[in-house]
């Protein structure tokens, strides 16, 4: 994502739009070029880095694009290193010890570094070369650090990766935002929510799968005190709304006018089939844990009418949704959720059990592994209005066929 002062937006009244890169032959041109600098720099230090990019910028009116593409480069594409034959701390105080043993003279520098030199072949069991002590030695100033890896973008994938975080810092200072996520797949959802509660993001959820699902947020501006931690954490959030197929966004906005220093608000809406914005996340994972892939892979061995469906239900509760791993689906209609728990978290299995007892899912199978300590939970299983599983190292189908054939 981008630094405040990388970001450029215009108003059109209280509305604010963040720029967009078209993906043409001069935007294309640039990204290139950048790209280009950074590979020319691989092993070099970034203070080089820099100067060689400040040299591209040159008098520009562009220059803002150009510094926030290659900071989009800089913290998302490249690995830089400390090199050093010692930490630099402790070198720097081995050379300054050595130096305290002579007169401190321009002249003895060279024998100082010398000395350090012998004395480290012997300690490393390596060469060490006067170069390696001299860069060694402040090594760890950002300036310093060498550009040991790059991952090169292509172009038009870097252009998308701009459009994208120019949008992200609209959300550095919400006020409040408000998503509704028509009717998707419900895979779709879960990678939402599931993103939702990773970046910690205080969400109310409301809805059903079949008509789809309203999720309000506080902002980082409406807390008692603003957060900017938490204005990022809401801002990576859209990268994962963007795997959802049909969805509209309206977030209220509140910035400080720089000359007066008044509290200006502001609105920004998006929507799924105009935002024209690319995800760099990646798609859901198939399985959320190996008890769940095993566990599909031993269905597909059973010789059984019921067909097993990943994550396709999606249970409506208080401000919240549950999502069970799995439906099964009879060819008369019948059907059956099923929730594996394996995972062992006090917070988790909390939460997981609240969602039971308070969700409507009298068709909802739950097996529940053996090893979890529940006790220390303080989870129990009275008034439970399912059926319940238990097993150890992992889910057998022919305990949960067992349950289906008591719905004949």
């Amino acid at each position: 994502m981008l630094k405040s002062d990388l970001l450029i937006y215009k108003r059109n009244g209280e509305t604010i739009v963040p720029k967009k890169l078209g993906i043409d032959n001069r935007n294309l041109a640039i990204a290139t070029e950048i790209i280009d600098c950074f590979q020319d720099c691989l092993g070099k230090t970034q203070g080089e880095l820099d100067r060689q990019l400040l040299d591209l910028e040159g008098d520009s009116p562009d220059y803002r694009v150009k510094r926030g593409l290659s900071h989009i480069l800089r913290n998302s594409f490249s690995t830089f290193e400390i090199i050093s034959p010692l930490e630099p701390p402790t070198l720097r105080q081995r050379v300054f010890a050595e130096a305290a043993k002579t007169i401190t003279l321009p002249s003895q520098r060279s024998q100082t570094i010398e000395a350090i030199t012998h004395t480290l072949k012997g300690e490393l069991k390596r060469p060490v070369s006067r170069a390696e002590i001299e860069a060694g030695l402040y090594a760890d100033l950002q300036e310093n650090r060498i550009l040991t890896q790059f991952e090169a973008p292509v172009p038009e994938s870097l252009l998308h990766r701009y459009n994208l975080s120019q949008v992200q810092g609209i959300f550095y200072r919400a006020s409040n935002v408000v998503i509704n996520a028509h009717r998707n797949d419900p895979g779709e959802y879960k990678l939402l929510f599931r993103y939702i509660k990773l970046f910690q993001l205080m969400a109310y959820i409301e809805g059903d799968a079949d008509t789809g699902f309203t999720l309000t947020m506080d902002g980082p501006a409406s807390l008692f005190k603003a957060s900017t931690r938490y204005g990022l954490a809401l801002a990576k959030m859209l990268p994962a709304l963007l795997h959802v197929t049909k969805w509209s966004l309206q977030a209220k906005l509140q910035n400080r006018d720089p000359y007066s220093g008044n509290i200006k608000t502001g609105k920004f809406s998006l929507t799924s089939d105009r935002c024209d914005l690319v995800s760099h996340y990646p798609p859901g994972k198939p399985y959320d844990s190996m008890l769940e892939a095993s566990f599909a892979k031993s269905w597909a061995k059973v010789k059984t009418e019921w067909r097993l469906e990943r994550e396709v239900d999606l249970i409506p509760l208080p401000g919240s949704v549950m999502i069970p791993d799995f439906r099964l689906v009879h060819p008369d209609g019948r059907e059956f959720l099923l929730e594996i728990v394996g995972y062992w978290r006090p917070q988790y299995l909390q939460k997981k059990f609240y969602q039971v007892r308070h969700g409507d899912t009298g068709n909802l199978i739950l097996a529940v592994s053996e090893r979890l300590n529940l006790d220390k939970a303080g989870v129990k299983f009275t008034d439970l209005p399912n059926h319940l599983i238990w097993f150890k190292n992992k889910l057998n189908p022919k305990a949960i066929l067992e349950v289906l054939a008591l719905s004949d």
